[in-house]
């Protein structure tokens, strides 16, 4: 049996041949998040589908357009996961800043909401201690919208894919972005934002990629100071357009160039690192392991995700603390800050791995 896109969110009550609204009767327990998994950070599911038609991806034909969920609906999850004791609420979608596109405001017909008033109404109508985005197309941000940033629960952390630094690669890509705007608004990002962490994601060996275009990506990596990059091998996906254009790069070339940008990546996420030395940061700290009786394996992030380890006196899961970043470790790639905690916090040493 075929299900259409537009039917499997009813595809239990289709199969059964029951009304959907039977599943909207009680009773019913809602179990508050993060529940019996210890989860510190909920993930709120804010939207699904997509509309874009990039070349690589099979995403628009397997998920159907962009779906938004209302924002009642979306609030009431969040409640649900901080009355569970969550501190940090990460919002994802399959194309996250498209949310309110497709909802109407009541005040005209056709008239959509932007995926920053989904933002300001959680920080307005929550006590959430953080709010974190995920993955956010360039093109559905402009300078404006890094003024709700204003509100320090917000995580500073963008992820901003980026796929190539080659315009023309991205043309072959139907990316809506070029490297000159892209670059335009991280610069309005980090004059908003300070400290803020870009990230990001490219292709390697995307068909037709010629040395140059794949030179001009590895010069813009270089040129962007990003705090961490994934770098993805491109692999046809039956059915996209990509997988039929003519210039298929061989798969060792593809390797390459991949080897080739982590190591670019490495020295930007190093980079980036150096720049907390001797700074305070606060912790989330998502897990707790006992050593020994001299103390706890705890293991967090800070708001602009450099992930910290730390031996504690007590178990501190769930709880936000204080460190300073005193030195440096490691390979490119592989690098620890080494942490003393402030006077406040009862932990005896920690160490910070991005």
């Amino acid at each position: 049996r075929v299900v259409a896109n537009d039917r499997k969110d009813f595809l239990v009550a289709d199969i059964l041949d029951l009304q959907p609204s039977t599943f909207d009767l009680g009773p019913l327990s809602r179990e508050p998040l993060p529940g019996l998994h210890m989860r510190t950070r909920a993930f709120i599911k804010v939207q699904d589908g997509c509309d874009n038609h990039c070349t690589f991806c099979i995403t628009a034909i397997a998920r159907g357009p962009g779906r938004s969920r209302p924002l009642p609906e979306v609030l009431a999850d969040i409640h649900a996961a901080l009355d569970g004791g969550t501190k940090e609420i990460v919002l994802t979608g399959v194309h996250l800043g498209s949310w309110g596109q497709d909802l109407s405001t009541g005040l005209k017909a056709g008239f959509g909401l932007h995926f920053r008033d989904l933002v300001a109404a959680i920080l307005k109508e929550t006590d959430t201690p953080r709010l974190r985005l995920s993955s956010l197309e360039p093109w559905d941000l402009d300078a404006d919208f890094f003024a709700l940033w204003q509100d320090a629960r917000l995580c500073r952390h963008l992820h901003l894919p980026l796929q190539s630094g080659s315009a023309n690669v991205l043309r072959r890509m139907a990316r809506k972005t070029m490297p000159e705007a892209y670059a335009a608004l991280v610069e309005s990002a980090r004059e908003a934002i300070p400290d803020v962490a870009i990230t990001t994601d490219v292709i390697a060996g995307f068909p037709g990629e010629t040395e140059a275009e794949f030179a001009e990506t590895l010069d813009f990596v270089r040129c962007m100071g990003f705090a961490r990059g994934h770098v993805f091998t491109y692999s046809p996906r039956p059915g996209t357009a990509a997988a039929r254009m003519n210039g298929q790069i061989r798969h060792a070339v593809r390797k390459e160039r991949n080897a080739v940008l982590r190591a670019a990546f490495a020295e930007s996420e190093r980079a980036y690192q150096q720049k907390f030395l001797g700074k305070i940061m606060s912790v989330l700290w998502e897990s707790t392991d006992q050593l020994s009786d001299a103390g706890w394996h705890v293991e967090g992030l800070t708001d602009n995700y450099l992930r910290v380890s730390a031996v504690a006196s007590e178990p501190r899961w769930n709880q936000i603390d204080s460190v300073k970043l005193v030195a440096l470790a490691g390979e490119p790639g592989d690098s620890h800050l080494s942490a003393i905690l402030v006077p406040s916090v009862t932990l005896l040493r920690c160490k910070a791995v991005v």
